[in-house]
């Protein structure tokens, strides 16, 4: 296959700036640095690195949940299932079980694999709406468990906070803030990579012929379902790890993670960010989270109040200001962030998948 003039130049300025951009934030502990009150305090302070590694990580969570909804084409209600299994299993692991880290990351990776197959094998059964409803059935299943607090494990309304007692000495601390924030760049690192390798694989083509017509999927002579089952594993797996590295950032894990307006929330990211792009679902979290976070902080500022009630009062919500920037990005982008720089999809390259899965079946 012959590439189109110029793609080996672009393909490789995007890995230098794609490196660049990895080395900065790698920097950004050492970087001393004013945010003109962007951030809660200098750019290297604790509490601006931890609303960063907050960004980074629900940045990875909305990319997993594209991968669902964006690449695939499965809107779950439940993703925030696995996310909150993540941050409640390791915090069960070692607090109430009082595992080391290892062993506590061991059963959190067996739980965060084995769930998601379980349920995934249960929910793809169905389709459409009626698969949106099932996967919000088991979501509020986990989220009653956790509210009943059964033997005293998830610390029921109030959460549960994380024992250090078992793990490693740089992760206790403000002080270490700096270590929880490479871990949350690592797992943006991570998801991004797996995902980018994956979509970019036969299954993740496959993915994205079922999300087009997965009719014509099964007349290449396919199995759409083993298709999405892996998906959903692949995507909850990775939510799980992200449960895990938010866990460590917050130091304890509650109840709020369970709900299916969580699961909303990713779904608002993605579409603001460009379902279905490569790091559309990144923008959209880091974008998102940023405001929620910090809009809130800003709404009892004295320049806030200081205005009209007829501003200051709308301005003091924060869901309202994000969803008045959800409107305008759906109205005017509706291919999200990720359409201002040309990475949106578009029906042709669509169809070139499906005409590639039919060669393939042809050949067979």
């Amino acid at each position: 296959m012959t590439r189109a003039p110029g793609t080996q130049p672009r393909r490789f300025a995007g890995r230098v700036t794609l490196a660049v951009i990895v080395l900065l934030l790698v920097a950004v502990p050492w970087l001393d640095l004013p945010t003109a009150g962007l951030l809660p305090d200098r750019l290297n302070a604790p509490g601006s690195l931890q609303l960063l590694g907050l960004c980074l990580v629900f940045g990875a969570l909305a990319m997993t949940y594209d991968l669902l909804f964006g690449f695939t084409g499965l809107l779950s209600f439940g993703h925030a299932l696995f996310f909150a299994a993540g941050a409640y299993t390791f915090a069960i692991a070692a607090t109430v079980f009082h595992l080391s880290g290892p062993a506590a990351l061991a059963l959190t990776l067996g739980v965060a694999l084995l769930l998601p197959l379980v349920i995934g094998a249960i929910s793809l059964r169905t389709t459409g709406i009626a698969f949106a409803m099932v996967t919000l059935a088991f979501a509020q299943a986990g989220a009653v468990i956790v509210g009943q607090d059964p033997g005293h494990a998830t610390g029921g309304e109030l959460g549960l906070g994380l024992a250090y007692d078992h793990l490693p000495q740089f992760l206790v601390g403000v002080a270490n803030t700096r270590y929880l924030y490479w871990i949350c760049l690592a797992l943006v690192v991570v998801v991004a990579g797996i995902i980018w390798w994956i979509s970019g694989s036969v299954t993740g083509r496959v993915w994205q012929a079922i999300r087009d017509n997965e009719r014509r999927v099964q007349v290449l002579g396919l199995r759409p379902y083993v298709f999405k089952l892996v998906a959903f594993v692949a995507a909850s797996f990775l939510a799980a790890l992200c449960g895990i590295a938010w866990l460590l950032l917050v130091g304890g894990a509650n109840p709020g993670i369970t709900t299916a307006e969580f699961t909303l929330s990713l779904l608002v990211m993605v579409v603001l960010g460009g379902a279905g792009t490569r790091w559309g679902a990144l923008a959209g979290g880091v974008l998102y989270t940023f405001l929620d976070q910090r809009l809130a902080a800003l709404a009892g500022s004295p320049a806030i109040q200081s205005l009209p009630t007829a501003l200051r009062v709308p301005l003091s919500q924060p869901l309202f200001v994000l969803g008045i920037v959800f409107m305008l990005v759906i109205l005017f982008r509706p291919g999200g962030i990720a359409s201002l720089f040309g990475m949106h999809g578009s029906q042709p390259a669509r169809r070139r998948w499906l005409a590639w899965l039919g060669r393939g079946a042809a050949r067979r």
